[in-house]
This record gives structure tokens, sequence and C-alpha cells, in this order.
């Protein structure tokens, strides 16, 4: 029997609307307006204000702040499909904040009832033996031999180098 491909897709700013959930946060703890306008091609925390841009980290070492991410427009259905045809993982560099692990799990759980927990993995470096990694960041396709999708993230507006995905729809149309 052959073995489905393996694909493995990052939770954010992929699956997650990481980005979504700075801008509310920083609205309602700061009155501060960020907009996508203002991100191309740099980190949410390089257009916050100078005086308030150490708050970032604390707040994303808060627990809870991964646990209500909204979902990326599309992700679900696009993943459900994906799910039946590759042999699918998450894999999220989790590790850095220690809080996230149990929020990221429970996302999961909530909104992608179908990945079970074997196909979770949550790690520092992406070393991983899969086919398609699709990720937002090229720092997770250093060393990675198969075949890498970036996911359009404000931050990675300004790269060119690699084959690119702008939205769920576009996976869609280029995996299924």
């Amino acid at each position: 029997m052959e073995r489905k491909l393996r694909l493995a897709i990052d939770m954010d700013e992929v699956l997650a609307d990481t980005i979504g959930k700075f801008i509310t946060v920083y609205e309602q703890r700061h009155q501060t307006t960020v907009k996508l306008d203002d991100l191309p091609g740099k980190e949410f925390r390089e257009v916050l204000p100078e005086e308030i841009r150490d708050t970032l980290r604390k707040y994303i070492n808060e627990p809870g702040f991964f646990r209500d991410i909204p979902v990326m427009e599309g992700a679900y259905e696009v993943v459900e499909k994906l799910h039946e045809k590759y042999d699918l993982y998450i894999v999220s560099a989790a590790m850095e904040f220690k809080n996230s692990l149990a929020d990221k799990l429970e996302w999961l759980n909530e909104h992608f009832p179908f990945i079970s927990w074997t196909n979770i993995v949550f790690c520092g470096h992406k070393i991983v033996d899969v086919d398609i990694m699709i990720d937002d960041r090229i720092k997770n396709f250093v060393n990675f031999e198969g075949r890498k999708l970036l996911f359009t993230s404000p931050h990675n507006l300004n790269i060119h180098d690699y084959e690119r995905v702008n939205n769920w729809k576009e996976v869609a149309n280029l995996l299924l």
C-alpha cells in the first residue's frame, strides 16, 4: 500500500489569526490602533509605540492568550479535506511560550476536532519528516527538503523566494 504524502501545517498566522488577536489586545489594553497597512515587511512589535513594545512578550506569555485566537477564514473546511487526502500534522513551535501548550491543544481540539493528538507536534525547531510544509516563517524551511508553501502574513510580504499561498482557498487549489 502506497503511503499518503505527509503535510505539516503551522498554527500561528496560518490556522490561527494571531495578528488579529494582537490588534484586538492593543486596542483594548492601550487604545492603540494598528492597521494591517502598517505591517508589510514588519513584525508586529515594530509598529507599536516604543513605550509599549515590551508588553508584547508579556501578553504572549499570559495563560489563555492562545486559547481564543480566531480561526483563519476558510481554514476549517480546507484542512478537513486535506486531512482526508494527506497524512496531516499540525506543527507549532509552541515551546517558546510555556503557557501556549495547553491553550493550543485546547484550541485545536475545539476548532479542528478531527485531528488526533497523535498528529499534533509542539516543538522548538521544526525538524519534521514531511513532504509538504505550510508555514509563515521561512526560518522553519531551513534544512527542510520538501515542498515549502509560504503562507502570507504581513511580516513576510517582502519575501519572494518561496512558493506562496495567500489564503486557504489558494491552498485548496494547489493541494486538493
